[in-house]
């Protein structure tokens, strides 16, 4: 039998890496842009981006955040407040010298007017955000301080990917302050547990939720925390981190509160954010050899209506026929919004146009001519099966179903995600077996291989560095049920008695 053409080349088994850009230019999400590591988001990938946003948006405000906006320009002396934090960042930092621009010898411009300080594009705003903050605390009555910030951000990135690590990138960053040690924790699991429900529920991506060891953690934090999410080819990609920071930024950027004993004490903040790197989260999980599936949830459309007119006879009848029914579904409520519902009548021939909208990722696809008019049906289409796949339903019926239909395609996503990352998560107890599992068949060829590692591990940060040196592998997270545990193993490397199972895995 023939194998049958895929509209993305190459497959994701043939080249994982390429297939993912070309899935992001077939759905025209991106593209790189003049400025090096530097991507422009797209109309349908920024779509997108927004539906994140409302969705995160909406729960932030229930947790009792509310928004604000901070400077993009950070003094470097605030930087040097706090050591851990600026030696994690140095080499990604972009910096700010000069103020004016003035016509150079050769008729170009060259930087002129150096500034007294220079200031670094913020790559995280924890040291300007706290220097607002010591103004704004100044009593327990004051706490707790729960400040939210959509923004970009810059980190001079030596090797790019768009959505995954680019130079620039949007994302949003909570910061709070708390009087106690165990309010800033509980906020802290209290964020991250928003993030793993959005992305379980919304993204339709199943996470593991975990504390991150000290090799791995936030520059300057006490303890991370880090939601980690399976890509088809195995490997992990962190998709959001809430950090307790202790008293070590309050203490760099003096923020104090007297409290109700009167006496003056420093407080305890946390931070925690997401970016676009979700957007190439929903690809890496969902998308096939076809282009982009997209969740009901965040899709910008819901259902595209594509009227199959033969000729000019019937066209404004269908048309008028698929405006009928586009009105009927918009009407309709889906996760606390209407559908979202597009007839495109555009003259892109049918065939294109059906592959368009089927590498754009759309949950639904409705065709509909003269003879779906005629008997009152349409033919329908869902994106989380094959393109080739339809049936036929009376309009009535599927205008009654169109909710049942896209929860489906929801939970149809997700389970399948949750079947990958189950499939593809080993216990493994000894080092030879783990060498095994993450070293290449064939390493001149790319391949998909791997996966996620769960074992007993006690503790060492030479090890880390070395599997990670060895392997490109790191640990993930030492997931949150199982922090406590009761048995006891054996560790993987070193066969001395733990405790503590991790996640091992290699990671984008």
């Amino acid at each position: 039998m023939k194998e049958r053409k895929y509209a993305i080349s190459p497959k994701r088994d043939e080249d994982y890496s390429q297939w993912y850009q070309e899935v992001i230019k077939a759905a025209d999400l991106a593209e790189n842009s003049p400025v090096r590591g530097c991507m422009v988001i797209k109309p349908w990938g920024f779509s997108i981006w927004e539906n994140i946003k409302k969705e995160l948006d909406i729960r932030f405000k229930e947790t009792g955040h509310k928004n604000a906006y901070f400077p993009l320009f950070i003094p470097i002396s605030f930087l040097e407040k706090e050591a851990e934090h600026v030696e994690g960042f140095a080499k990604e930092c972009a910096v700010v010298t000069h103020h004016r621009l003035e016509k150079g010898k050769n008729g170009g411009l060259v930087p002129a007017g150096e500034l007294e300080e220079p200031l670094v594009i913020r790559p995280t705003s924890e040291t300007i955000i706290g220097a607002m903050f010591s103004k704004w605390v100044q009593s327990y009555r004051d706490l707790p301080l729960l400040i939210n910030q959509w923004a970009n951000i810059v980190r001079w990135e030596l090797r790019t990917r768009m959505f995954l690590r680019t130079t620039e990138f949007l994302w949003q960053e909570g910061h709070t302050v708390h009087a106690t040690k165990e309010e800033a924790v509980e906020e802290t699991l209290t964020m991250l547990n928003v993030y793993s429900n959005f992305m379980e529920n919304n993204m339709a991506m199943p996470v593991i939720k975990g504390r991150k060891t000290d090799n791995e953690k936030f520059p300057g934090a006490d303890i991370s925390y880090s939601v980690e999410a399976m890509m088809q080819d195995r490997k992990a990609l962190q998709a959001g981190t809430s950090h307790f920071l202790g008293q070590n930024f309050a203490k760099a950027s003096d923020i104090k509160f007297l409290d109700k004993d009167e006496k003056l004490k420093y407080a305890y903040t946390t931070s925690w954010g997401v970016s676009t790197r979700l957007i190439g989260c929903l690809i890496m999980v969902h998308s096939d050899d076809d282009g982009l599936v997209l969740p009901p949830k965040l899709s910008p459309l819901h259902i595209v209506i594509l009227p199959v007119v033969p000729n000019d006879k019937f066209k404004n009848k269908v048309f008028e026929y698929c405006d009928k029914i586009k009105k009927q579904l918009s009407d309709i409520t889906y996760n606390n919004s209407s559908l979202e519902v597009f007839v495109d009548k555009s003259e892109i021939p049918g065939g294109r146009k059906k592959w368009d909208w089927v590498k754009k990722g759309v949950p639904i696809r409705l065709e509909i001519g003269p003879k779906e008019m005629e008997a009152n049906e349409i033919t329908l289409s869902r994106r989380d099966k094959s393109p080739y796949e339809n049936s036929s339903l009376k309009s009535g019926e599927f205008i009654k179903n169109a909710q049942k239909i896209l929860t489906k395609i929801q939970n149809s996503l997700y389970d399948k995600a949750d079947k990958l990352l189950k499939d593809n998560t080993k216990t493994i107890d000894s080092k030879e077996e783990f060498y095994d599992f993450f070293t290449p068949r064939n390493p001149e060829k790319p391949e998909i291989h791997g996966g996620f590692v769960h074992a007993y591990f006690r503790g060492d940060e030479e090890i880390e560095k070395k599997i990670q040196e060895e392997l490109n592998v790191s640990i993930r997270c030492i997931p949150l049920d199982e922090e406590n545990i009761k048995e006891e193993g054996k560790c993987l490397f070193t066969g001395k008695p733990t405790r503590q199972k991790v996640i091992f895995g290699k990671a984008y």
